[in-house]
């Protein structure tokens, strides 16, 4: 590359050379006008620095565990592309290998580079191509996003994969709906593909968690499709539910199937649809009273409380609680007396909350996201004081976990400049 750019240089030269002697020899010649000077690049703010050198320090920092990877390069990209659009790319399309990489070994990544609408489209069309149909559930998000953002080039392939899995009894519900909502409702592929899902319904014990986005897929196409296949595909559908186990979700899902059909064929036609199926009648019949479904709840600290316990050191109250509950109330009550003008105060709460963050760390497991807790902390942290959170971050013994955190700051200092 250097060496094309010296060419390029020396014709240029050689150029302007010529143009000066030409001149010199026949004065009548007029002068070409001087060539404009490339613009120079727009000085980057000191907000920015810091946010590209923070970035560029968290993603250096080595990850052995690769979803742990594919949460930094996640973040850095979307924390530095309104700055450096080339370095998010190159991001983007690291995460997209390392997310292609995990499906194949039949993982579920924790999050999705694809899913951002910022990926190469090369790279999203290398994505599907090298999945394995098998892996369509696994990879769903991805999918979805790589036909949100990709429709020209991902599409097809997307279309072929997930037709693939039906051919496995691998049913990946929220990405077969976003094809057919690229595909159109009334397309021959939706139309086909539709019915073919119900055929090839997976088993209902190991699935039941899919029954609400099945029901939700029946919903959204039944109306679009003849009286004879959304009956019968409503029938099957009823029929496998009955197999899953009790639940609230059950319920709700028997409630939209059930909803969708009377919709579809009119009260008159859905009951003699039941009436014709003995089985998805019972099912029905047996769906019980609709009960409210107990959702995670959100995790999180309530600012508002520290505030109110501005003046009464909390330290020991803390220390008492479980690590995760310690790190998020330690880091509430620093955010809440650092505003408030007293850093001292504050950084014996951030003392706290990065400790109780490591011990979070190091007790992990895949079902608690310790990588929230260090990021809720790090951004309490540079609400206060940017410079001395970065700092902080940097000391956290598991290097991803400082990564994680590196980038919380980069991102509050993106928003809100550097605070000190």
């Amino acid at each position: 590359m250097q060496n094309i750019f010296k060419c390029l240089a020396a014709v240029v030269i050689l150029g302007l050379s010529l143009t000066g002697a030409a001149q010199q020899g026949n004065p009548k010649l007029p002068a070409k006008a001087k060539a404009s000077a490339p613009p120079n690049p727009a000085k980057l703010t000191r907000e920015q620095k810091f946010v590209i050198d923070t970035v560029r320090m968290a993603v250096a920092l080595p990850e052995p565990d690769q979803q742990d990877r594919l949460r930094v390069l996640s973040t850095a990209a979307d924390v530095v592309s309104p700055i450096d659009k080339k370095m998010a790319r190159g991001f983007w399309n690291e995460g997209a290998r390392i997310e292609s990489e995990l499906v194949r070994i039949g993982q579920t990544p924790a999050v999705s580079m694809m899913s951002s609408g910022l990926v190469d489209c090369t790279a999203a069309l290398n994505f599907v191509e090298n999945l394995p149909d098998s892996a369509v559930l696994r990879a769903e998000q991805s999918l979805i996003g790589a036909v949100t953002s990709c429709p020209k080039q991902a599409l097809d392939p997307v279309s072929r994969k997930l037709d693939g899995g039906l051919g496995k009894g691998v049913v990946a519900s929220r990405a077969l709906m976003a094809v057919m909502a690229a595909q159109g409702q009334s397309s021959a592929w939706s139309q086909q593909h539709f019915a073919k899902m119900f055929d090839a319904l997976p088993d209902p014990k190991e699935n039941a968690a899919e029954a609400e986005n099945i029901a939700a897929m029946y919903m959204q196409m039944s109306g679009s499709v003849g009286k004879d296949i959304a009956g019968k595909t409503g029938l099957q559908f009823l029929t496998w539910l009955g197999k899953v186990d009790d639940s609230p979700l059950r319920t709700l899902s028997i409630r939209i199937t059930t909803g969708a059909m009377q919709q579809a064929l009119g009260a008159e036609g859905y009951q003699k649809a039941l009436e014709s199926d003995l089985l998805a009648n019972a099912t029905v019949q047996n769906a019980g009273e609709q009960r409210e479904i107990q959702r995670p709840e959100p995790e999180g600290v309530s600012i508002l409380s520290a505030m109110g316990n501005k003046g009464a050191d909390q330290t020991e109250r803390l220390r008492g609680l479980p690590a995760t509950q310690r790190a998020r109330e330690a880091a509430a009550n620093g955010f809440a007396s650092g505003t408030s003008g007293d850093k001292q105060q504050a950084g014996k709460y951030f003392d706290m909350a990065f400790s109780a963050a490591d011990e979070v760390w190091d007790a992990r497991t895949p079902e608690a996201n310790a990588a929230a807790v260090v990021q809720e902390i790090s951004e309490a942290a540079a609400q206060v004081d940017s410079l001395n959170a970065l700092a902080r971050a940097q000391k956290l013994r598991d290097s991803s976990a400082q990564a994680i955190a590196m980038l919380a700051v980069a991102r509050v200092v993106a928003s809100n400049g550097v605070t000190r």
